[in-house]
């Protein structure tokens, strides 16, 4: 097994794009790659194989150039085949396509990313998947607990909220969507929760 010992930094008109890439990537993706890019850092590498041919990170190279970088980190492929190149080309997008969620952690990270008013269109989501994991919407979802008594909603969201809560907090998002409203939002959530205390 081949293992990269060194990330290059190269210029970025060096890097070659290849011809008979067929995985495509809209302007409206590589717009988010591009503000992902700005929020996290160029955090994976392009692969090139060894005539300077880019193997895989095509969006990536494309929200580089819409950055304007002149300089991109770079992992030289020189072990591949001319076959298990342009085989790689493939298997690295279709392998990242089998991949699934665990959706109720997932909405716990979602929900928690929220609370710390994290932009969440930095994820890649659109707006009706963010509702939808927001909401709780997704299958093996237990019932909730009774409420804990004595909370104290002064501390941070996610240490203090009762399972009761949490369903609460998640019953007003489906309602509202994926809203920018914070003070509609917070507004339903303490509605919704003296709903349930009465």
């Amino acid at each position: 097994m081949q293992i990269p010992e060194t990330i290059e930094q190269w210029p970025i008109e060096r890097v070659r794009e290849y011809e008979r890439n067929s995985r495509t990537h809209s302007a409206s993706q590589v717009a988010r790659i591009a503000a992902s890019m700005t929020e996290f850092g160029f955090t994976s590498p392009l692969l090139v194989d060894a005539d300077d041919v880019l193997v895989a990170g095509h969006g990536r190279l494309a929200a580089a150039q819409q950055l304007g970088l002149t300089e991109v980190p770079v992992i030289v492929l020189g072990h591949l085949t001319p076959e298990q190149r342009r085989a790689y080309v493939i298997a690295d997008n279709q392998l990242a396509l089998q991949a699934g969620w665990d959706e109720e952690l997932l909405a716990q990270e979602l929900d928690m990313l929220q609370a710390s008013d994290f932009d969440l269109d930095l994820l890649g989501f659109d707006g009706d998947e963010l509702t939808k994991l927001l909401g709780g919407e997704f299958e093996g979802e237990e019932e909730p607990e009774e409420e804990d008594e004595g909370i104290n909603r002064g501390v941070a969201l996610a240490i203090v909220l009762s399972p009761q809560e949490l369903m609460t907090w998640r019953r007003a998002k489906a309602e509202l969507g994926y809203s920018t409203d914070k003070a509609a939002f917070w507004k339903l959530v303490e509605d919704l929760l003296k709903e349930a205390d009465s």
